[in-house]
């Protein structure tokens, strides 16, 4: 991650561009392929910029670049972040699919769908189905909570990160 943000700062200040990192950063998150991808959604922001004279933020670029994150969005399917986060946990799919409510599964039940609704462009109710039937509003709760033990727990924010980040590989 780290190296893509060097890259993108070089090649931004190559093009006489003042790229502000946070932007640089959600670019990074966002774009996983490859360089040439990641190049293009920097012209794409610098175009923008200096068109219509707005400087660049992380709000601009998702307005920017919100077809091409549409089509990375695409990529990742519920079953294959369930079956990363099922790695990751060390449990089975089916345990996220499961009616258990030990903590052992919730949690990363929990994360799991939260990492769903930000990584992708599926419904709250696609993503209950996805989940073993479950409701919309669980769907809700499971994000509201996943943001609130990211905010109290380190460990769980650790999690959240390392699942995305295996996702963008």
């Amino acid at each position: 991650m780290e190296t893509s943000v060097a890259i993108l700062l070089v090649k931004a200040g190559l093009e006489g561009f003042d790229l502000p990192e946070d932007v640089a950063f959600f670019i990074c998150e966002n774009i996983r392929s490859n360089v040439r991808e990641l190049e293009g959604a920097l012209r794409k922001i610098i175009a923008t910029s200096r068109f219509t004279g707005v400087s660049p933020s992380v709000d601009m670029a998702k307005e920017c670049l919100k077809d091409l994150l549409s089509l990375q969005s695409r990529t990742l399917t519920t079953a294959s972040i369930q079956k990363t986060v099922a790695e990751y946990f060390n449990i089975r799919v089916s345990d996220l699919h499961s009616k258990k409510r030990s903590r052992s599964i919730t949690r990363p039940r929990q994360l799991a769908m939260a990492v769903t609704k930000e990584l992708t462009t599926y419904s709250l109710p696609e993503i209950g189905d996805s989940f073993g039937g479950r409701d919309h509003t669980t769907v809700i709760h499971a994000c509201k909570k996943i943001a609130e033990l990211r905010n109290n727990d380190v460990s769980v924010d650790e999690d959240y990160k390392n699942v995305i980040r295996l996702l963008s590989l």
